[in-house]
This record gives C-alpha cells, sequence and structure tokens, in this order.
C-alpha cells in the first residue's frame, strides 16, 4: 500500500485598495513554505507580522521580523524574504507611497529598517483593523497620519516629535468641518487643506481640545442623527443610508459601541415601557 501523502499547505492571501490617500495596497497573507526572490517596490513596504517570522535580506544585509516588530522597507531597495519558522508566517503589510514617506527616509531604512515599538506596532495593527472595515477611512487616515510622524522620529531622531501643542481654534475649525459634513464626511487631507494645517498636527489638535479623536466625533455625531430618525420610524437600512455610514453593518457596529444595543432593539424599545 503506498504511503498517504499529507495536503499540501496552501498560501493565503488578501488584497486589496482601499480609498484612503497614500495607501497603494492592503495585503495580508500566510506564506507556509514560499520564499520571495530579490525583488523591489515602488512604494513603501510597511509590514508587521502576527504569527512566525521572516528572515530577509536587504541591501545585502540580513534581518529577521519578530511579532513585536514593524519593519519599514524602502521604495526601489531590493530584499527578499522567507520563512524563518516551520510553520511559516502570518504578515500583514501597507504599501505606501512618497506622499506618506518621503525620500530622506531611505537612507536611514536601510540602516535600520526594524523596529521595536510596542506602540508603533500597536498603532499599525490599528489602522489593518480600520482598513478592513469600509466606512472607517477617516480613522484609518488619522492612525496612518500619526504612524507616519512615529516613524519619522524614529528614523531622523533629531526631527522628533515634541511635546504636543494646544491650539484650541485650529480644534474648533474642524469640528466645525465635521460639523457640516456629518453625512457625507471628510477626508483628512482634504480638512488638512481647508484649515490649513499638517494632517498630524490637525489630529493632535483635536484630540488635546476634545479629548476625542476625529473619526470618533465624526461617529458620534452620526449615531447621534440615526437614534433620532430609529425613534421616528425609519428602518436601520434606511437610517444608515441617511446619515452617512457606509452599509446597515457599519451602522450596526458603531451605534452598538455608542448605545449598546443594536439599531433594530433600539427602534423597537419604546414599546416596551
Amino acid at each position: 500500500m503506498a504511503p498517504v501523502r499529507p495536503p499540501a499547505r496552501q498560501e493565503q492571501v488578501s488584497a486589496w485598495r482601499p480609498r484612503v490617500p497614500g495607501v497603494v495596497e492592503v495585503f495580508h497573507a500566510h506564506y507556509t513554505e514560499y520564499a520571495y526572490p530579490m525583488h523591489v517596490h515602488e512604494a513603501w513596504t510597511l509590514l508587521i507580522v502576527d504569527d512566525g517570522a521572516v528572515r530577509y535580506d536587504l541591501d545585502r544585509h540580513e534581518h529577521g521580523t519578530p511579532h513585536d516588530t514593524v519593519s519599514l522597507l524602502p521604495p526601489h531597495v531590493p530584499h527578499n524574504g522567507s520563512p524563518a519558522t516551520p510553520d511559516g508566517f502570518r504578515k500583514r503589510v501597507l504599501y505606501l507611497d512618497g506622499s506618506r514617506l518621503g525620500e530622506e527616509l531611505i537612507g536611514p531604512a536601510v540602516d535600520a529598517p526594524d523596529l521595536r515599538d510596542p506602540v508603533l506596532r500597536r498603532r499599525v495593527g490599528q489602522v489593518h483593523a480600520a482598513l478592513a472595515r469600509p466606512g472607517d477611512e477617516l480613522e484609518a487616515e488619522s492612525r496612518l497620519t500619526l504612524i507616519g510622524e512615529r516613524l519619522r522620529s524614529h528614523l531622523l531622531p533629531r526631527r522628533g516629535v515634541g511635546p504636543a501643542r494646544r491650539d484650541p481654534v485650529l480644534a474648533r475649525r474642524l469640528r466645525e468641518l465635521l460639523d457640516e459634513r456629518v453625512v457625507e464626511g471628510i477626508g483628512l487631507e482634504e480638512a488638512a487643506g481647508l484649515v490649513p494645517a499638517h494632517p498630524a498636527h490637525l489630529v493632535r489638535a483635536f484630540s488635546g481640545a476634545y479629548g476625542i479623536a476625529p473619526h470618533q466625533y465624526l461617529m458620534s455625531r452620526r449615531v447621534d442623527r440615526a437614534r433620532r430618525l430609529l425613534l421616528a420610524g425609519l428602518v436601520p437600512a434606511e437610517v444608515a443610508a441617511a446619515t452617512g455610514f457606509y452599509d446597515q453593518a457599519h451602522l450596526t457596529r458603531h451605534f452598538k459601541k455608542l448605545v449598546g444595543v443594536t439599531p433594530g432593539r433600539y427602534r423597537t424599545s419604546g414599546g416596551r415601557h
């Protein structure tokens, strides 16, 4: 009787391009045996590994990516990649264009591509979570802006981020913009151009003034509107479309987070009193 061979392990990938300025591609992969040959990217590669580890060569130097590391590989610099553990690796990657990270960071990133920074690692994971949820682009854009700022503070420490500077006037102007566009929404890049201010400073000024991030403020305003419409008798699908949510699932996620129950339960709760 011929020996039974174990089934081949399948490589798994998921890739998409979100509606967030500066993000060329989001790429999630689980590789067990596949090894990348030497290659280059036109974009920056921001990489985190959730399981296992990757071994790679960059500019003829060997590097590795344990799970607590954020790796930043610059554009146009050859690198490869292969599993460093028997079970392969699971990774999440953002490919970012030059509007997010400038050429001045290429040299420092070649010298030190692997950054051990728990805060940075957590923020990159949060961006991936936001990018996987259609309708949460403002959150992803805001978080990505702060990630870029933190990367620059690592790679160009003399230009690092100083203490947050309070700017209540700037914060109020952004709040007014958000109030004007509760339903249609506004991207951080557009808001920064209208105010005007650097996007990272805009996020920090708003959060410092109001104790809440811009995307949290916008979702709170939308949920408030949703509550009124639900009590007026509209069904959740109609409310989602009328209040700026991507779809009913998007409404339900944020509504339950802020109110504690689903929109459907909230809409029918009056009959119990």
